[in-house]
């Protein structure tokens, strides 16, 4: 499946300005719905995510067709790695550990803000990493 690259980079920055939240007040609670939104991408789709909903909804209609799409596995993976982040910094919260939940939501921050501002995707990258890989492997 293609789609839109504009989308996860959109999805990315208000992901950004969520974590950003979280981390500055340490609420556990607005990482987990965070980490909800990650889930709903990595496990059901990047269309079942809210910031999906949203980009194909409200900002879509208003651009430009997109010069080029991108496969989904890639931008799908990095909301199943933004998942474990956010699964560990909320766990790490609920059990008192704030400096867990501090570091695990600070880590999926700085992921978010560089493909919102740069759009490099670090999930990305490792899922094209990890793919050549096994690829390498596979072939002897």
């Amino acid at each position: 499946m293609q789609i839109d690259p504009r989308g996860p980079r959109f999805a990315a920055l208000l992901t950004t300005v969520v974590l950003a939240v979280a981390l500055i007040t340490g609420s556990g609670a607005l990482l987990a719905v965070q980490t909800v939104v990650f889930a709903l991408g990595a496990f059901l789709g990047l269309q079942y995510s809210p910031y999906g909903w949203l980009f194909r909804v409200a900002v879509r209609p208003r651009l430009d067709p997109p010069r080029e799409l991108e496969d989904v596995r890639p931008p799908r993976f990095a909301q199943g790695v933004g998942f474990g982040f956010g699964t560990i910094g909320t766990v790490g919260y609920l059990l008192g550990a704030d400096w867990l939940g501090q570091a695990a939501t600070a880590l999926a921050l700085a992921a978010a803000f560089l493909n919102a501002a740069f759009g490099y995707c670090l999930g990305c990258e490792m899922y094209l990493l990890l793919h050549r890989t096994r690829i390498r492997l596979t072939q002897g």
